[in-house]
């Protein structure tokens, strides 16, 4: 089984609002995250909350009654940067049978289905066990990350981010080209906001 680790445990703090819980479409943010994984072929999906976290966790439910969606919260969203909600969710996944595990963004709309699959399927015909889209020669999400690399990302201190992790093994990564930019695209502010959402 291949999980996935979506990271929605951010305060939103240049956006002004939450982010997640912005209008997307007929859905929010974070469901519509959640469909495209879930229509990727993403049998697992865990969200990791933090911020805003009872709103979030009513719309996992809706979520869940469609897809295979649940959640973990991340105590220390406040302190933590991205590591420690990755390492939040990999904490959970070492109990399930998880091969690998896709890191996705909560806040990041624009990512498309095709672009999940080829990671997924990259890995799958490959097996090498860091997978990660690219879009001219820039690094992007959703990455892959296989089981054997967890117990490194898990040992990690709070000052290391993702970044670092995968500059270590930047020899190692098995890269995806992507020819859309959606997977370097986000929301961090109105303004990204305004552009990108569908009208």
């Amino acid at each position: 089984m291949i999980s996935a680790i979506i990271l929605a445990a951010g305060q939103s703090r240049r956006m002004g609002r939450p982010k997640l819980l912005l209008p997307w479409g007929n859905v929010t943010v974070i469901e519509h995250v959640i469909h495209v994984f879930a229509v990727s072929g993403i049998a697992d999906i865990l969200v990791i909350t933090g911020g805003v976290q009872e709103q979030i966790q009513e719309l996992i439910l809706k979520c869940s009654q469609s897809y295979p969606v649940h959640s973990v919260h991340n105590k220390d969203y406040e302190n933590g940067e991205m590591l420690s909600s990755i390492q939040c969710g990999l904490r959970y996944l070492t109990k399930k049978a998880s091969r690998a595990v896709l890191i996705g963004l909560g806040d990041q709309p624009q990512v498309q289905e095709r672009s999940v699959r080829s990671v997924r399927d990259a890995f799958l015909q490959t097996r090498i066990p860091l997978v990660v889209p690219s879009y001219q020669l820039r690094r992007g999400h959703p990455w892959l990350v296989a089981r054997p690399l967890w117990t490194e990302l898990l040992k990690m201190s709070p000052i290391q981010t993702p970044r670092d992790f995968l500059t270590a093994h930047a020899e190692n990564i098995h890269y995806v080209d992507i020819a859309s930019p959606s997977i370097l695209s986000d929301l961090d502010t109105p303004e990204d906001y305004n552009m990108a959402r569908p009208q």
